[in-house]
């Protein structure tokens, strides 16, 4: 079958994120957020009681909008729920199910035995999506979800994401992992990881622990490490700790990352001010305004695969190829003209191309 050279002007996917954005500032990521709350308790309501943890409560937004995505968070050695369980509601308060939990053996489930609870935790949160009579039945989106977790917990969320690639972010909280018995291929994975260490946290210190996490994980997955000054083993076990920035990195990694709304990753990239060290490779979307005046005239197969050209080109610019989630796929300069950009990856997926101040969306085939 012969290919076709279809001429098409980009007025189909245009952001402007000036006006997209203007409801997302700091203001608005507080505690508690917009919505009103509810909870679902294991042994109370006639929730999934699952084999692989111990005691349940869901977290859920009552008047926002659903379907709602959702995040699975458990404690660390010898820990309950309630050490996280502020996570709860103010996920829930902006949007987000959250399900918080214990684990089967307190003092001797290790990160392993955390990340099955927290997968099993997800399947809980995902029945109730079908369970006749749920307040959450048919406002569940059961492919998008998040975990997180203290200390072995969060040692848990990264083996999470090894074990369920689906995942769509992690969280952790001063993470744990046992050092004799780590391998490196646990940390490899293409799930965003959010990492909080404390300064001064003299069970999972930051050098040995905290930041193992983030230099282990690929730098092909996105990532940020956020070490919270003068803080301790417990430094962000709640979403007011850090002076209320642990609230406004995890909520704005969980919407840009779990939500997809690139609106919030703008308040990932500003060195926190409680942070004694700081450090990521992930790059925002541009915030600039689509040029009505100067299209920009694409020329592709329909759908691309190889490559894409580019007509109408009104002077040198710089681009980028993104995944929808931000991460980067190529970058370089396009000169004034005509161009052609070689296309080495093959998914069949949407892409973003990024020229100057202009985005449009892309669609690619293997």
């Amino acid at each position: 079958m012969p290919r076709f050279t279809i001429f098409v002007f980009v007025f189909l996917f245009q952001f402007n994120f000036e006006a997209q954005c203007d409801d997302v500032t700091l203001e608005s990521i507080t505690n508690p957020g917009p919505f009103n709350i509810a909870i679902l308790k294991e042994g109370v309501d006639p929730i999934r009681n699952g084999p692989d943890y111990d005691g349940a409560t869901i977290y859920y937004p009552l008047n926002g909008d659903p379907p709602y995505a959702g995040i699975a968070i458990v404690p660390g050695y010898c820990g309950v729920e309630t050490d996280i369980q502020d996570w709860g509601p103010f996920y829930a308060s902006h949007g987000i199910i959250a399900i918080t939990l214990g684990t089967n053996d307190p003092c001797a489930d290790w990160p392993i035995n955390r990340a099955g609870a927290l997968l099993d935790a997800i399947v809980t949160v995902k029945e109730e999506n079908t369970r006749s009579g749920s307040p959450l039945e048919n406002q569940i989106d059961i492919n998008r979800f998040a975990v997180s977790g203290w200390s072995m917990g969060g040692g848990g969320a990264q083996l999470a994401a090894s074990m369920d690639p689906s995942l769509k972010a992690i969280i952790g909280l001063c993470p744990w992992l046992d050092l004799n018995g780590f391998e490196p291929s646990d940390l490899i994975h293409d799930v965003p990881v959010l990492i909080f260490t404390g300064q001064n946290d003299d069970i999972a210190n930051s050098a040995e622990y905290g930041y193992m996490h983030y230099q282990g994980t690929p730098s092909s997955t996105d990532k940020l490490y956020f070490e919270i000054e003068n803080g301790g083993h417990d430094a962000a076990n709640g979403p007011d700790f850090a002076g209320g920035e642990a609230g406004i990195y995890a909520l704005s990694w969980l919407k840009n990352y779990l939500l997809e709304d690139p609106c919030y990753c703008q308040f990932l990239q500003d060195t926190p001010v409680n942070s004694s060290s700081y450090e990521t490779n992930i790059e925002c979307l541009s915030t600039g305004l689509y040029n009505m005046s100067n299209p920009i005239q694409l020329i592709r197969p329909n759908p691309f695969s190889d490559y894409i050209e580019l007509n109408n080109l009104g002077s040198n610019s710089s681009f980028k190829i993104t995944t929808v989630d931000g991460k980067l796929i190529d970058s370089g300069i396009l000169i004034h003209g005509y161009n052609k950009i070689e296309f080495s990856e093959k998914k069949a997926q949407e892409y973003y191309l990024i020229i100057d101040n202009q985005s449009f969306k892309i669609i690619g085939s293997e």
